[in-house]
């Protein structure tokens, strides 16, 4: 059995995952980060610990532990570099998991261990070449090669939402301009609407579903968010070469409304490039677990 957490900002996915990838056990438990980074890692490593003697409890026995938290991540080393949803840096989690735990523990990228995730599991099943983009708040991909995942040299690849694809458009919050996150996550979708309409607190399934009603300016804002992802994702595909791209995230997973539209911008845009499969994430909010589940029994198969 693997322990496997999916530590995001508000919250952490928290399950008990069996070598075949099936969940045994799941739960959640809030990060509460306002708390500080001490806080933090020691509610990760008693979740993480609990979990473990549930396991024990009922029989099994807890092999490895995958942790994945959102940020620049150095899997090699298993440190945390930084997190601004967490207020990690240069924190050392995998070997304070394994100190706490006494397991070998595997630390991830979310949206990588995502990536690994569709692709072994999910909606990049059979392919070798798998692009995953994660669209909610904010905007990051995973490029999983024969089932493996590309962390980059300091662990920061795959920050797709840090394309510029509008010179001079809206601030990101990396301080750069008209950065695709700026420009097509859900946050900005709502803020845009929010802005032009004088309405607040519109959200971007609130702009979709007018869009689709026929309210003009929700479909102007729509439209403008299909095209900035598909500069993105045309971007990436002159880069990776992708055989599929899998759109996963909150916004992707619930909304027709993105998928068909963005499939359709993406192939007017593709000039030389071969055209890869643009498809809906199969796995949901559970691919952070299983991800992190599949990262820490390869790390065990390696160090074997």
């Amino acid at each position: 059995m693997v322990v496997a957490l999916d530590v995001g900002g508000t919250g952490m996915k928290c399950a008990l995952v069996r070598p075949d990838g099936t969940v045994h056990h799941e739960e959640r438990h809030p990060t509460r980060a306002e708390r500080g980074p001490e806080a933090v890692t020691e509610t990760i490593l008693s979740v993480a610990s609990a979990l473990a003697d549930r396991a024990r409890a009922q029989g099994f026995t807890p092999v490895a532990a995958g942790i994945a938290v959102p940020g620049v991540v150095d899997e090699l080393n298993g440190v945390a570099v930084w997190s601004s949803n967490i207020g990690f840096r240069d924190v050392p989690l995998r070997d304070l998991a394994v100190r706490r735990l006494g397991l070998p523990t595997a630390l991830g990228h979310d949206v990588r261990v995502g990536a690994l995730a569709e692709a072994r599991l999910g909606a990049g099943r059979g392919r070798r070449h798998v692009l995953f983009v994660a669209i909610g708040t904010g905007i990051a991909g995973g490029l999983i090669v024969d089932g493996t995942g590309y962390p980059g040299a300091h662990g920061a690849a795959g920050e797709l939402g840090h394309i510029v694809i509008r010179p001079g458009g809206a601030l990101c919050g990396c301080g750069q301009r008209g950065c695709l996150e700026s420009e097509a996550s859900a946050k900005s979708v709502g803020r845009r609407y929010a802005e032009l309409s004088g309405e607040p607190g519109a959200t971007a399934f609130d702009v979709a579903t007018r869009a689709a009603r026929g309210d003009e300016l929700a479909r102007r804002v729509w439209q403008d968010a299909v095209d900035a992802l598909a500069d993105g994702l045309l971007i990436a595909q002159t880069l990776y070469d992708a055989g599929v791209i899998v759109l996963g995230g909150g916004l992707a997973e619930a909304r027709d409304d993105l998928l068909l539209p963005v499939r359709e911008a993406f192939a007017k845009r593709v000039t030389f490039h071969r055209t890869p499969e643009i498809v809906r994430a199969e796995l949901g909010d559970a691919a952070g677990c299983l991800g992190s589940a599949l990262l820490a029994l390869d790390s065990l198969k390696e160090a074997s």
